[in-house]
């Protein structure tokens, strides 16, 4: 007789700071110790781009260059309290209305108004699935999953009962993506192509 398989021991905070302040790229996922992919050139360019395209609004409301009004950051590691879990997103956003100065912390401890994954084979299951809840969990109003193999993005907007998927874009769509509906996005542009 087999002896019975010991219950996998639950991950927790104090496992991953240390990692976290050698800047070593890991998650603490729904208790699991995950570490983050090394990008593809796909996912690089893509990050990349998403961080230009909304530069008009990374900056103080109002002004020539774009309608500002939030703080903008890639791969910031975020504390969620309620399941004592951090994500590192690929890009996140905070509102000025709400968070005056930019967050700081190690890792951050509020919620962001936005945040975007770009999936990969190696992260999908965590960004569509487990990610999704603990955000919905915290009530971040909007998420963004950009597909780089699919060539898609999808955008989410936070509701009582789930997420709702609010835009569908595909390569050669040009959309106005919540919450940076101001400006126009070529999704071809937005997925590094341009």
């Amino acid at each position: 007789m087999d002896a019975p398989i010991p219950p996998r021991r639950r991950m927790t905070l104090a496992d991953v700071m240390p990692l976290i302040l050698e800047e070593r790229p890991f998650e603490l996922i729904d208790g699991e110790l995950v570490e983050k992919a090394a990008p593809s050139s796909a996912h690089g360019a893509a990050q990349s781009k998403a961080g230009a395209v909304l530069d008009p609004y990374n900056r103080k409301p109002g002004g020539p260059r774009g309608p500002g009004g939030w703080w903008i950051m890639s791969e910031l590691d975020i504390r969620y309290p309620q399941t004592d879990e951090v994500f590192r997103h690929d890009l996140c956003g905070y509102r000025r209305e709400r968070c005056p100065e930019r967050p700081v912390g190690f890792p951050v401890e509020l919620r962001p108004d936005w945040a975007m994954e770009i999936l990969s084979r190696s992260n999908a299951r965590f960004d569509t699935v487990k990610k999704q809840r603990t955000l919905h969990a915290h009530e971040v109003p909007h998420y963004w999953l950009l597909d780089p193999d699919a060539r898609t993005l999808t955008v989410l907007r936070h509701h009582p009962d789930g997420y709702l998927v609010v835009l569908a874009a595909q390569t050669g769509d040009v959309v106005r993506a919540e919450p940076f509906d101001a400006i126009t996005i070529e999704i071809d542009e937005l997925l590094g192509d341009t």
